[in-house]
């Protein structure tokens, strides 16, 4: 290998078992020792097999054809296989529960360090640090199968970089992370990167999380790397409807430099024109769906327990036909399990929910779900049908509506959601982002007039966001309410007319999303940050904002 080159990937071509067509087509990726690169571009382009080919899991555990050479601090990938190249390349999953062996979190960090034969005394003091180093202590003694998506996330980083190794691979990491603890990860990773000579490769969709902290990003595109280059000017070369709002602002007002950060942006954009008072006053244009006596959903004092652990308490909250509100909070303070209550899936301890004004209490599941749709974080547990196609078939089967209307009404969603030519694929075959939005017409082809999702986003690049917005706001507009649970506070700003702030299972605070991502510090977002006081918070904002004092 060549000097200081870690990583060296030559004509790398590859296919998964069922394909008809090649993943990755010639790839030719060089990556230098203590260089944090970045993976970037739309769902499906191929970024995931990519990285797992670093760490021989593609193709000892997928199958399939591969071609050419993958050799990985002086090791064959190839050769090697994933048992050997785990200890030079640790590896975090899109979807932590896929890499999770025991269900005590101390225990879960020491297995492999166990497998490796390192000492008792070393293993604790490992465990001890890594806890430490990511803020988890307090998930000591905790059980897995009761931490939220987002804190077993935090425990699949913990292991990986417990076992010390000179590579990071990190597949979405923030994905389902709170705001705090993804900004708190990528200071992490930036320290270990600069005292450890970690070399680090992440896949992300979240960029305005992640670019500050990166040499370079690696753009790719239908399995070819498209461009790959220094950051800002990687960035620059991204399609707009792919690039995070500060450089998307950046190209639309022509700043004379592609800003990575807040400070930078501080620097180049004009933050000092004159406030127009109706703007910091200004709505979010919401207007309740008319004809309906109540509320589609009331909660009413409603509290839930895990054990001794009280996990909600007297949650209050109502959501009209026609509205979208977000629920947004840090990991662990209650989201999916208060969705899990509005569905039925859990029964509160006390409190009251009602759907159109009838008590849910009265109702089986069933009954609940022919008028609640919900989608949970985990898109695999929805999908069991050979076929995109049969998995929304079935749904409609199961509410008895297969008729042929209804089956005209899974043509045009398998088209608003991108995924007619997918239509005849195995669901579990495809990417992530794509199995969130098969997922998503399974459960929206019956036309709900309740939309519970619950990290909806998780995989979709912004071009993918946005063609989603836009459906939403389209059932919106025929009446549908829709409650989206999301750490992704630039699309909750893009969609939601109301946001509740959960804090250790409580509402700490609600209100119209332009106030909260407006004022709140901790879920600002980085319109609102560049140009406080406004109300501004989507990159729409800004150029409306600047369009009306020109």
């Amino acid at each position: 290998m060549k000097q200081n080159v870690i990583i060296d990937i030559r004509g790398l071509t590859y296919s998964y078992p069922t394909a008809d067509q090649p993943v990755l087509k010639n790839i030719n990726w060089t990556i230098s020792s203590g260089e944090f690169v970045l993976v970037a571009g739309p769902s499906g382009a191929g970024k995931s097999t990519i990285v797992r080919a670093i760490n021989g899991l593609v193709p000892h555990f997928t199958g399939g054809q591969i071609s050419g050479r993958v050799e990985v601090a002086g090791q064959n990938v190839l050769d090697s296989g994933p048992t050997v190249m785990s200890r030079y390349a640790g590896f975090v999953f899109q979807n932590p529960e896929a890499q999770m062996v025991l269900d005590d979190v101390e225990e879960e960090i020491a297995f492999s360090l166990e497998n490796a034969a390192l000492p008792t005394e070393e293993i604790n003091l490992r465990i001890n640090e890594v806890l430490e180093m990511l803020d988890m202590q307090h998930l000591r003694g905790r059980s897995i199968t009761h931490l939220s998506s987002g804190e077993r996330q935090r425990v699949a980083i913990a292991t990986s970089l417990a076992d010390h190794p000179p590579i990071l691979i990190l597949d979405e990491p923030t994905s389902q992370l709170d705001p705090e603890a993804a900004r708190n990860l990528m200071a992490t990773l930036a320290d270990l990167r600069e005292k450890q000579e970690l070399t680090i490769i992440m896949t992300e969709h979240r960029l305005d999380r992640i670019v500050k902290y990166c040499d370079r990003l690696t753009y790719m595109d239908a399995g070819r790397i498209l461009f790959d280059g220094p950051i800002r000017d990687a960035l620059a070369e991204s399609p707009l409807d792919q690039q995070p709002p500060l450089s998307r602002l950046s190209s639309r007002l022509g700043w004379e430099k592609m800003p990575l950060s807040i400070s930078e942006a501080i620097n180049l954009a004009d933050t000092r024109l004159s406030l127009n008072p109706k703007e910091a006053n200004r709505s979010n244009g919401y207007h309740a769906a008319p004809g309906h006596k109540f509320p589609a959903l009331q909660v009413d004092e409603l509290t839930f327990s895990y054990g001794d652990r009280v996990a909600l308490n007297k949650i209050d909250f109502s959501l009209n036909y026609g509205e979208s509100v977000a629920i947004v909070g840090p990991n662990g303070s209650g989201k999916s399990t208060l969705l899990k209550c509005l569905v039925g899936l859990l029964r509160p301890d006390k409190g009251e929910v009602f759907l159109d004004g009838i008590s849910t209490s009265t109702l089986a599941v069933a009954k609940i779900c022919s008028r609640v749709a919900y989608l949970p974080q985990v898109p695999d547990d929805l999908l069991f049908a050979e076929t995109v196609r049969e998995e929304l078939e079935a749904t409609l089967a199961n509410h008895q509506m297969s008729d042929a209307e209804n089956e005209s009404d899974v043509a045009l969603l398998l088209r608003d959601l991108e995924l007619t030519e997918y239509a005849e694929s195995y669901p579990r075959d495809l990417s992530v982002g794509q199995r969130q939005r098969v997922a998503l017409g399974a459960v929206s082809v019956t036309k709900p007039e309740i939309l519970l999702l619950d990290e909806p986003t998780r995989g979709l690049d912004y071009a993918a966001k946005s063609s989603l917005t836009a459906i939403w706001r389209v059932w919106q507009k025929r009446g549908m309410a829709l409650v989206i649970v999301t750490h992704d506070i630039e699309l909750a700003a893009r969609v939601a007319d109301r946001v509740i702030v959960l804090r250790d299972g409580a509402i700490e605070r609600e209100g119209p999303s332009k106030s909260i991502f407006g004022e709140d510090d901790n879920f600002n977002t980085q319109i609102s940050r560049l140009y406080p006081g406004r109300h501004w918070i989507t990159v729409q904002d800004a150029v409306d904002g600047f369009e009306s004092q020109s």
